[in-house]
């Protein structure tokens, strides 16, 4: 029995959601902030025995945000278990009130927690007129969270993320239409939460380590005292009975002491010096109050670590936080493997974030180890080391969107052997791209080392801040990665950028052609019609997905980098290339030529030369701010980054300012200054600063990004 789906409805930062898992280990991956904790939360409402009754009854603080007034809404969370356990007491509770009991063994069910108005308020809303806008404005407003309560149901077999069945269950509020009575096949019948199946269940969940030494003093909290409370009942009175009785002689032998005789008679004597023996106490005794039950005794006992390769051993407060955080997570496993030897019908197992603190290379083994055959493991995590050791099928994205996150399910949709490249490649680089805002995959190494250093030059901001990940994909085919990025599974954009090699010279055989000649025409040709072909199952392969953008180099980064206009940056590299002043003139004229054929050829020569990502890392010394980034790059940023905060705009535009003013010639940007306070405080609209822009720096290439956004 597992957890196959989980269903959230205006709960927290879910206004409409659904994680979907698998058996065995599934993760959770999000930045902060994206509503990791709140779907823990939501599951253990349900099965988590140690949440305190109060938990249960939830406040307006737990609706979602962007639903407007929460009055006479409701929250919905609602698990589903695949392969549910034919135990009677577990069906039992999955037929409960359904007058369904003939013997049906049933596989599927769900678990459902409403938190709707109380029976008098939904009673009232039912009798309102059809279009009765004035009488339901006059019951929402009087509604107090006190209205409220906390209903659970089981066996429904309704779909709680469709919103026509939200409206049929809970009521359509723009023509004013509400029932009273639910309907029981559809939305399940009442269960009273004694019967919850947390009771017949192994259920552990360890939050997110983030003050351990807090946790281990107090009591409640502690898991060493958790483990010795289960141990405790476990202890054989009659081998526990010396150990009484010499805790019993122990207080005895500390309370007999002369000095606490001592004590005790000068207090006695000082009460009576005070108020006399009247007023006195008839008896006074000073005990010792070691416990000599079992379990109370067995909770004083404090746990002491040695840290790796160190001799002394000490307390809890005295270790390091990963070390804290280790013995913490240790003992909450002990705890949930003590749970599951009592013979559940199902174990889960909750994991908040177990990468705090802990060194990468622990993270990855405990991801590794942490394996029960018969347990959902479920994580969370924000951490792309433990993201990448996930099975792709069993991840679950979350976005973090104005006032609400989206689920993602990145393989839904997707032929087997598609998920089996897919995690192949997860498997051989590092997952960042699950975690970035937009994704721009790129093939080569050129384009790795060069992009962000532009980015960053030019801008003045890199591309962490945009929330951008870049991606080299090497020769996996840039499909295997982008089928992620798709309406049904990754809602992200992600831009492609790629070579069309389009030719850089006549390619027409000449008599006059030399060998050498024609074998450069040939592979000049043979590249141009390669790169036709790539831009044609792109473009079909992207065509109609909203969320893919193919950005096509019309020659190679090499070559369109000096289209753009940046001969100095490559002439600058010519004496690191050559060493011979002949040739170095040569390469110099070659490629201030203005001759695509010749510059072409020259700098893809000096690029295999040198090797194109050694190249990439010398022509990175000599990028500037007044480097031009390639029209095609642009793109690519700006549709992977879909919109850009003004805040960020200002800070670009003022960072290219500060360039110029640091330069020998800087124009006046008195009147453009002006103009970015203007659009600070919302009297000029982007356009109107663009005009501003080109009155002062007419040619300055913020003006086609800004025009681009």
């Amino acid at each position: 029995m597992f957890i196959s789906k989980v269903s959230l409805v205006n709960y927290k930062n879910f206004k409409n959601s659904f994680f979907l898992f698998n058996k065995g280990i599934n993760t959770i991956i999000g930045e902060n902030g994206s509503g990791k904790t709140n779907l823990f939360r939501a599951i253990r409402l349900l099965l988590d025995d140690d949440l305190l009754k109060s938990a249960y009854k939830l406040d307006e603080g737990d609706f979602n945000r962007s639903i407007g007034s929460w009055k006479g809404q409701w929250i919905i969370i609602s698990l589903e278990f695949s392969e549910l356990s034919p135990e009677e007491s577990i069906q039992s509770l999955f037929i409960h009130g359904t007058g369904n009991g003939n013997n049906e063994v049933i596989d599927k069910a769900t678990y459902n927690l409403f938190f709707r108005p109380k029976p008098d308020i939904r009673l009232k809303l039912s009798e309102l007129e059809e279009g009765d806008h004035a009488g339901l404005t006059a019951i929402l407003d009087a509604i107090t969270i006190d209205d409220y309560e906390s209903f659970f149901t089981g066996k429904s077999t309704a779909d709680f993320n469709d919103e026509s069945v939200y409206k049929e269950l809970v009521g359509d509020f723009e023509n004013v239409k509400f029932e009273f009575h639910l309907n029981g096949l559809l939305f399940g019948t009442k269960i009273p939460h004694q019967l919850s199946i947390s009771h017949d269940i192994c259920f552990t969940f360890v939050k997110a380590l983030r003050d351990v030494v807090a946790d281990f003093s107090n009591n409640r909290t502690n898991p060493l005292i958790t483990l010795l409370k289960n141990k405790s009942d476990e202890i054989n009175e009659a081998d526990y009975q010396p150990i009484s009785a010499a805790v019993k002689s122990l207080n005895k032998s500390i309370e007999n002491l002369p000095d606490v005789q001592e004590i005790r008679r000068n207090i006695k004597e000082t009460i009576k010096e005070a108020v006399g023996e009247t007023y006195s106490p008839s008896s006074l005794s000073i005990k010792s109050s070691l416990p000599d039950e079992a379990d109370k005794l067995l909770q004083s006992l404090k746990l002491f670590i040695g840290e790796p390769d160190e001799d002394y051993e000490g307390g809890i407060h005295e270790l390091s936080l990963g070390g804290a955080n280790l013995i913490f997570l240790t003992l909450k496993l002990l705890e949930f493997k003590y749970q599951k030897s009592k013979e559940t019908f199902a174990n889960f197992l909750l994991i908040e974030e177990p990468e705090a603190h802990i060194h990468t290379h622990i993270q990855k083994t405990l991801f590794d180890r942490i394996v029960y055959g018969d347990t959902q493991i479920i994580y969370s995590t924000h951490s792309t080391f433990v993201s990448e050791a996930s099975n792709i099928e069993n991840i679950n994205i979350l976005s973090k969107k104005r006032n609400l996150a989206e689920v993602y399910q990145p393989t839904i949709g997707l032929l087997p052997e598609k998920v089996i490249k897919l995690q192949r490649y997860l498997d051989a680089v590092r997952s960042n791209l699950l975690f970035a805002k937009g994704v721009i995959l790129i093939e080569g190494d050129a384009e790795e080392i060069l992009i962000p250093l532009m980015v960053k030059k030019v801008f003045g901001i890199s591309l962490d801040e945009l929330g951008i990940s870049l991606v080299n994909i090497g020769s996996t085919g840039f499909e295997n990665v982008a089928q992620l990025f798709h309406a049904d599974r990754l809602q992200r954009k992600c831009s492609i950028i790629t070579d069309l090699d389009a030719e850089i010279c006549d390619t027409t055989d000449l008599p006059g052609d030399d060998e050498d000649l024609k074998k450069y025409k040939k592979k000049v040709l043979g590249s141009h019609k390669s790169g036709a072909e790539r831009k044609a199952k792109l473009n079909l392969f992207s065509d109609g997905n909203n969320w893919l953008k193919p950005c096509y180099a019309q020659h190679t980064f090499e070559v369109d980098f000096i289209l753009a206009g940046n001969v100095p940056e490559t002439v600058s590299t010519v004496e690191d290339v050559y060493t011979d002043p002949p040739t170095r003139t040569q390469a110099t004229t070659d490629l201030e030529s203005g001759d695509l054929a010749v510059f072409g050829r020259r700098i893809l020569r000096m690029a295999k030369q040198h090797g194109k990502g050694w190249y990439a890392i010398l022509l990175g010394g000599y990028i500037n701010f007044t480097t031009v980034i390639p029209d095609y790059i642009i793109d690519a940023i700006v549709f992977a980054k879909s919109t850009l905060y003004e805040e960020s705009i200002i800070n670009v535009l003022k960072y290219r300012i500060k360039q110029y003013e640091e330069g020998d010639l800087s124009p006046d940007f008195t009147a453009l200054n002006e103009a970015i306070v203007h659009y600070e405080i919302g009297v000029y609209e982007l356009s109107d600063l663009i005009t501003a822009i080109r009155s002062v720096i007419s040619h300055d290439q913020i003006i086609t990004f800004l025009q681009k956004l």
